[in-house]
Order: structure tokens, then C-alpha cells, then sequence
């Protein structure tokens, strides 16, 4: 049977080599095969097969996160590079991580307000941007060609940034890997830093292949969109958002009639005690009558204020009860603003940017302003990816079905952008979409879908303000925007303003709570840095501080995770019911930017209030300019008069009434004659 099988191949192959169309087959099922091929390698994903990420080998080299790895900068003109870190310009470097070398790297110093901070606070522990491929397109470490080594600023725990990553990844996000590493300059201790993989061509590949979309990071106001960018923000327009709120840019709003400028009024110090009036024409010939003083409308007689009771009789009056501060509720408490009571769009929108309803401009928030190109400059503007005008276009229209609520399926990767959403209302980064800066995320769009990428976290679990715990740990899920309505961030308002997505992403909230064991997570990492955070020669904060900032850390997230399991038990997401005590947690024990407790963390700037410092021995206490009260100063005293105090007596300059009462005589007597003369 074998060989009566060998004979028939054998005799087919011999007829079919011999034939005239054998040629034209191969040919055609050549060409074939490379059509297919190259079919999905561009529409895999249009026609269902899913994109395999690259593996890379950095993953398992610097961002094997069971050690603390090691990078030693061995730079000869180091002091040089640090004195210069705040203009984030790129030195050459080289590199020897985990005891391999790296030659001809870029360094430089990075960050947005975190430059000005370690400025601020007298010190030399800038983070910084490694480019290995700055100088030599063909060096990468292990095809990783940017990596970020953050100083861990404002963070106590020295694990806020790294604990959200950590999660972020866990629970499926596609997140920028992060691993602690110790830090040495040409041999000499320097610190305990986070590094972080770039966001750019390697993450891209990793994450979804070598035929990815594109990548913006949205910024405005230079909080960050670009290089250098950081050094533009200005703190102070941050603090003082609300004065700007009260005084907003009108000029948008239709049907406000001109005020008139009373810059035209004439002077009146000129005019003589006894004008000349012959000048003036009789106007009784143009049939106008001016009634005679005694028929003109009277002022008060000053004579008549002694009618007034006196002062003293209004001790007895009862005093209207001053509200008890403790009383009054939290704003996050009060109930969400329905988008009935917002300005109207049309009018009130901000396309360039300011305060209203956060910092960041309409296109920041993703909102859809309109078909121009050139009303979302600063999405362009923060590109990471090359982009042509195709791409700019088929961004502004998935922006417009993700305003307008349309098929959202087809604009918004909804499993991505629901578990980056589970992830980031849980940890409260008020320094993020979300909150009022609305900024520090990356835009991922592949053919008009969207997705969020998580960045800067340091910040999160509720120490962007450091308000009030109570309030922060019980923040509901299905509320996380500071300051504004949801509709105000469509890429979110899309979740809560459809019940079937709501519910699909408390489905995923309670799936994030019973999977991703957190304070597992943490309690590793402490055991993991505690020895290099005890002996870090650079570190901003003593490492009592860094306990207790653990140590906060955990019941934050054990209080956190109560809550939001009873607003989900409940069905009460939206309002914050405070279904936990959090009234003991300190926020700032953490590390914050200062804006409430500590301010030692606010950059001075020259003229500001914080600029110097007091003499060499102040003592406060002992300056005898200051008045000591007296014990026996009786407080209820001063809401009294004395009781001599007659307002009688109080003396009006009469003359000056007069003369107020003749320049406005002799204002109408001109208003009347320019009225004549015009008609």
C-alpha cells in the first residue's frame, strides 16, 4: 500500500511538473499567500484577530519588579549638568545599569512643578529623562530607547506612583512598567528612585504591536505637554483659580448691552465759584421751561438725622446667630450640578484655555468643539506619534460621537478605558483628568477608537490638596470630577450617562476589589525599600516620616475599599453617604503639594508672600511690639458704643453738599443744551 501511495505521488508530481500551467499556479498561489498576508498585517484588528503585543527584553531585565536594580551615571561634568537641570537641556551620559554598561546616553533634568520644588527646598534630587538613543538612533537598553527616574517628590510613602502603576497593570490596563532602582553618580550614593518606562515608541510596540496608532498627551497651560513645558505653570494661577472664577471673561455672551464710559464726563474742578452765564441761550425761546428751585426735588433736612434713634438703643436688638463652621457640609458632598443649570455651551465654551470648570481647555477635556483643525492645537501640539491631517480629522469626529454619546463602541475601546477608570476613582488623583488641572493621561487612538494610558500618580490617593480625609476616602465612584459636571469630561461621562455601561463598570469595580490584593502590595514594597529609603542621603523626608506615611497609606486603602464596597451594596454611587470614619487620617502624612496643611512644599517665588526668611533668631514670642490681651479683657465689650456716644453731634461739611448739589444742576443745564442744539 506504501508503495502504490509512492508510485501515484511520484506519477502525479512528474505530470504536473510537466505541465504548461504548473508555472502559472505557483505563481498565482504565491501572490495569493502575500495578499493574505499583508491583509492582516493592516486590517487584523477590523476583521477580529487580535494584536499580539512584542515582547521586549526590558520587561524582564530593569522592570523585574521583585528587586531594587541599580544605575550608576557616570558623567565628569555632573555638577555642571545639576546646576543647569531646571532648563532640561541633554547632556551626554554614560550609564552602568545592574552592572551592565550603556555609553553615549542623553540625560536631563524632567518634570512639570516638581523643577521649581526641589529648587524651592534648597536641593539637587531632580528627576530626570534618560534618551538612549539621543545621540545613536541604533542604541536602545534592550529596545527600551526612553526611560523616566522619578525622584519620588512629595510622597512620603515613596510608593504612590508605583502602587497605581501596580494596579493599573494588574487589572489589565495598559500601563508603563515601573521598577524602584538605586541611584549612584560616578560611584556615590545618590538615592531611591521609581524608574519608568517612556511612553513613546517601545511602550507603543509592547502594547499594541508594530503597526500602532497614534499617541497624544493633551496638555495645557504648560503643565507638561512637552519638553520644558513644566517651567511655564505658575502655582499661583493654580491657588488663585476661584478670584478668576469670579471675575470671568464676558465677552462671549451675546445681548449685553455697552456699558457707557463715564471716562467722558467732564471735570468740574474747573469751573469758577461764579461762572459766566450770559453765554448761554435763552432756551425758553426753543419752548423748553426749567421749574424754579423751590419747585426742585428737596434734599433731607440735616436736622432730620437727629430723628434717628440713637445708636445706643440698638445694643438691645438680638443679634442674628453666626452659623457654626463645623456644621456646614463639604462641597464634594453637595449634589452634582445637572447640566440644565450650566451656562450655555455655545456661548460660555472655552477653546483657548482659563479657569472655568477647571484649568484645561475644552480640547484638554476631550470635549468636540468643532470641525476646525485648529481648535484642538493643544492635542496636536503634544503628539508623541507623527501625524498628518487624515489622522487629525478622524480624531475630531471620534471626538464628536464621544460628546454627542454616539455609538460609543465604535470610538472608545470600552474595556480599556472602564478598567483605567475603576483603577483611577479608586486611588482619588485630583492631579489628573479628572480633577481641576485636567491633565497627566495619554490618548491612545487606532482608527477612531480611544483609549486613556495612566501617568503621574504621585500625587493620588487624595494628597493633590490634602482636604478633608472624611470626605476623600468616601468620594463616590460614580462622581470623580473636581469642580464640574461629568458631561464636563465626556471621556468619563460616557460611562455614567448610559445605564449599561454604569453597571458594566461597577461590575468591574467589584471584580478590581476581590482580585487585586492591595494591601498585599503594599505591605511588599515596604519590605522591599525600606532599607535603601533608611539610608538614601538625598531623600526629601526622614524615614519616621516614611513609616508613618506607609502606615497611612494602608488605612487609606482599607477605608477606601469599605466604602466603595457599601456604596455598591447600596446602589448610592453618586452621592458621598461618609459610610466609613475616616476622620482620623491625615492626608498630608503622605506627602503633598502643600495647598492645605503643610506650604513648606510651594515653590517661592520673588515678591511673593513666602519670599525670605526671618532673622537669625527670631523668636516671635519674645517681640514686645506685639500686645499681650490682658486675662481679665472682657470680649463683649467691643460690640458696645460707649455710652457718652451721641451721633448727634457727628458735623457734615454742608458746603461741600452744596456744591455736590450745583455741579449736578449744572451738569443737566449742559446735558439740555447739547440735547437742543443736536436736534
Amino acid at each position: 500500500m506504501q508503495c502504490l501511495s509512492r508510485i501515484t505521488a511520484t506519477t502525479w508530481g512528474k505530470e504536473m511538473s510537466g505541465s504548461k500551467h504548473f508555472d502559472k499556479i505557483a505563481w498565482t498561489f504565491t501572490v495569493l499567500i502575500l495578499l493574505l498576508t499583508v491583509l492582516f498585517m493592516n486590517q487584523g484588528v477590523a476583521l477580529g484577530v487580535e494584536v499580539t503585543p512584542r515582547a521586549i527584553g526590558y520587561e524582564n531585565s530593569l522592570f523585574d519588579n521583585t528587586r531594587v536594580h541599580t544605575i550608576d551615571i557616570v558623567m565628569n561634568n555632573w555638577d555642571e549638568f545639576i546646576a543647569d537641570a531646571v532648563d532640561e537641556e541633554y547632556y551626554v551620559t554614560n550609564l552602568v545599569i545592574d552592572g551592565e554598561a550603556f555609553k553615549n546616553a542623553g540625560i536631563r533634568g524632567k518634570g512639570n512643578t516638581s523643577l521649581s520644588s526641589v529648587a524651592a527646598k534648597n536641593s539637587e534630587r531632580y528627576s530626570f529623562k534618560i534618551e538612549f538613543d539621543r545621540y545613536d538612533s541604533s542604541l536602545t537598553y534592550y529596545g527600551l530607547d526612553k526611560l523616566n527616574l522619578n525622584n519620588l517628590i512629595h510622597d512620603t510613602t515613596m510608593m504612590k506612583d508605583y502602587l497605581s502603576y501596580t494596579m493599573m497593570k494588574e487589572f489589565g490596563v495598559n500601563t508603563p512598567l515601573c521598577s524602584f532602582v538605586y541611584i549612584t553618580v560616578n560611584g556615590e550614593d545618590w538615592g531611591l528612585y521609581l524608574a519608568v518606562e517612556g511612553i513613546e515608541e517601545a511602550f507603543l510596540e509592547r502594547n499594541y504591536g508594530s503597526n500602532y496608532g497614534e499617541l497624544y498627551k493633551p496638555d495645557s497651560m504648560n503643565f507638561g505637554g512637552g519638553r520644558g513645558n513644566g517651567r511655564g505653570f505658575k502655582m499661583n494661577d493654580f491657588l488663585n483659580r476661584d478670584e478668576d472664577a469670579e471675575n470671568p471673561d464676558m465677552s462671549d455672551i451675546p445681548n449685553i448691552p455697552d456699558i457707557p464710559d463715564i471716562s467722558d464726563v467732564p471735570d468740574m474742578s474747573d469751573i469758577p465759584d461764579n461762572p459766566d452765564m450770559s453765554d448761554i441761550p435763552d432756551i425758553s425761546e426753543q419752548g423748553i421751561t426749567i421749574p424754579p428751585m423751590s419747585e426742585m426735588p428737596r434734599m433731607p433736612d440735616l436736622q432730620d438725622m437727629q430723628d434717628m434713634p440713637d445708636l445706643q438703643d440698638l445694643q438691645d436688638m438680638p443679634r442674628m446667630p453666626m452659623p457654626n463652621i463645623q456644621d456646614m457640609p463639604n462641597i464634594s458632598d453637595l449634589p452634582e450640578m445637572k447640566n440644565e443649570f450650566m451656562p450655555d455651551r455655545e456661548n460660555m465654551q472655552n477653546k483657548k484655555g482659563g479657569f472655568a470648570q477647571g484649568i484645561g481647555s475644552s480640547d484638554i477635556k476631550l470635549q468636540y468643539i468643532d470641525d476646525n483643525i485648529d481648535s484642538y492645537l493643544n492635542i496636536w501640539d503634544n503628539a508623541k506619534t507623527d501625524i498628518v491631517k487624515a489622522d487629525q480629522t478622524r480624531l475630531i469626529e471620534s471626538l464628536k460621537k464621544l460628546t454627542n454619546g454616539e455609538t460609543i463602541d465604535s470610538v472608545v475601546d470600552i474595556d480599556q478605558v472602564i478598567r483605567y477608570f475603576v483603577v483611577h476613582n479608586y486611588v482619588c488623583n485630583g492631579d489628573s483628568y479628572t480633577g481641576a488641572m485636567v491633565h497627566n493621561y495619554y490618548l491612545y487612538e487606532q482608527d477612531g477608537q480611544m483609549a486613556m494610558i495612566p501617568w503621574d500618580y504621585n500625587l493620588a490617593f487624595g494628597t493633590f490638596q490634602s482636604g478633608n480625609a472624611q470626605s476623600t476616602v468616601n468620594t463616590p465612584i460614580d462622581s470623580p470630577v473636581s469642580g464640574a459636571s461629568s458631561a464636563d469630561r465626556p471621556m468619563w461621562n460616557w460611562i455614567v450617562a448610559n445605564e449599561e455601561y454604569t453597571e458594566l463598570y461597577h461590575q468591574y469595580f467589584t471584580e478590581f476589589l476581590n482580585s487585586v490584593d492591595i494591601l498585599s502590595c503594599i505591605n511588599d514594597t515596604y519590605d522591599l525599600i525600606k532599607s535603601y529609603v533608611e539610608k538614601d542621603p538625598t531623600a526629601f523626608y526622614e524615614y519616621n516620616e516614611f513609616e508613618t506615611g506607609v502606615e497611612t497609606l494602608r488605612q487609606f486603602c482599607t477605608l477606601r475599599t469599605e466604602s466603595i464596597s457599601a456604596q455598591l451594596a447600596n446602589n448610592q454611587t453618586s452621592a458621598n453617604m461618609n459610610y466609613v470614619d475616616a476622620s482620623g487620617l491625615t492626608l498630608s502624612e503622605m506627602g503633598s503639594m502643600g495647598m492645605v496643611g503643610s506650604m513648606q512644599d510651594i515653590p517661592r517665588e520673588k515678591g511673593s508672600f513666602f519670599e525670605g526668611t526671618a532673622p537669625e533668631g527670631f523668636d516671635p514670642s519674645q517681640n514686645e511690639e506685639i500686645p499681650e490681651i490682658p486675662d481679665d479683657f472682657d470680649f463683649s465689650q467691643m460690640s458696645e458704643m460707649p455710652d457718652s456716644f451721641d451721633p448727634s453731634q457727628i458735623k457734615a461739611s454742608t458746603s461741600g453738599l452744596l456744591w455736590l448739589i450745583a455741579s449736578a444742576l449744572i451738569l443737566c443745564v449742559g446735558i439740555i443744551i447739547v440735547k437742543v442744539y443736536k436736534h
